[in-house]
């Protein structure tokens, strides 16, 4: 009982802090400090990022670390080795940085990226844990051990996407694939505090409310591929007007815009459908209202952006409510699942 509970609480913590991840990738993504630190582990060469410009300009007779890196006429130089530098700057000690050409040192937004970089390794370190206490269930459960392992792995593959949305200078096709695998992440955590517990369901099984939610669940999804696809729109805008600009961001959208918010209206319907039901035949599933209740806020959070120009922090509010909209109907589905097991036993 004890493993249990501590494995548990694990994975709850590992839960929250991935999505703190989320929360602050979606701060990242609000204030445009994707590139705060232009290179990957380490941020301008340093695991503490520097705070004033004058830490990344050259300076004589000052030790440098290999790895660490200046700025020199607009571009990033790494030195190649540990040294001291002499009066004059030397080319031969420094190799320039060639994974892209950024060079802008902006202190908010490196320390943005940066504390998003930490609460990531805070999260792969809770992952790590929770694996390694999942090794005491590897004789009777071993589904629980290995999913724990795939997590782990998971966390990793997540990391060098991040790298990669780096070193390809905020790709859009690849923030969406982060945030994606980010998702994926979330749901296989939910899925081992579901299977760790033997408490039998407490609700009633209904086929077609288990589908529903699956399908529920299918379109949410399509929503945030859909929403992202539109982010990407306003990034392309910003960058063409500005950031002051913010009534011209949706000017002329996309039809992905317009198939984002259509299909906002059938994902709105379809959930409302999914409670009535339950409501009917007394089913139980009360984290349907969590559900109706994140749905009103994004509406609201998307409404706001389209008619209001953007007010502060819609967008990143918009994101953190979609993914904690896509943990809940997934834990739905992972109850509904439950009770068909339970069903069948009787």
């Amino acid at each position: 009982m004890g493993t249990e509970k501590n494995f548990r609480k694990t994975a709850k913590t590992a839960l929250t802090l991935v999505y703190l991840v989320i929360v602050a990738g979606a701060v990242v993504r609000m204030t445009g400090s994707g590139m705060g630190c232009p290179d990957w582990p380490k941020c301008f060469g340093y695991y503490i990022p520097p705070t004033e410009a004058s830490q990344l300009e050259w300076q004589p007779e000052k030790d440098y670390k290999k790895g660490q890196v200046v700025i020199i006429n607009e571009a990033l130089q790494v030195a190649i080795k540990d040294f001291t530098t002499p009066s004059n700057f030397e080319p031969q000690n420094w190799e320039p940085y060639t994974k892209h050409k950024y060079a802008i040192f902006n202190p908010w937004h490196t320390w943005i990226e940066f504390i998003n970089r930490l609460l990531g390794a805070l999260a792969g370190l809770a992952t790590l844990v929770l694996a390694l206490l999942s090794i005491r269930y590897w004789k009777e459960r071993k589904k629980i051990t290995i999913l724990s392992w795939v997590v782990v792995i998971a966390m990793g593959f997540q990391a060098w996407l991040g790298a990669t949305v780096v070193y390809s200078v905020l790709n859009p096709f690849k923030i969406t694939i982060h945030m994606v695998m980010a998702l994926l992440i979330v749901a296989m955590l939910l899925y081992l505090i579901a299977i760790c517990s033997d408490k039998k369901s407490i609700f009633k099984y209904d086929k077609l409310t288990l589908n529903l939610f699956v399908i529920a669940l299918a379109f949410t999804l399509i929503q945030v591929v859909l929403g992202t696809q539109v982010r990407e729109f306003v990034d392309t805008k910003i960058d063409l007007v500005g950031e002051s600009e913010k009534g011209l961001w949706l000017q002329d959208p996309n039809i992905q815009f317009y198939i984002h918010r259509s299909f906002s209206i059938l994902v709105t319907l379809l959930n409302l459908f999914i409670a009535y039901r339950i409501y009917k035949i007394g089913s139980g599933y009360s984290k349907i209202n969590w559900v109706l209740l994140l749905i009103l806020f994004e509406v609201i959070s998307g409404m706001a952006m389209y008619y209001l120009d953007f007010p502060f922090a819609t967008q990143p509010i918009h994101l953190v409510l979609a993914s904690l909209l896509f943990g809940v109907q997934f834990y739905l589905v992972l109850e509904g699942y439950k009770s068909k097991i339970s069903h069948k036993t009787l």
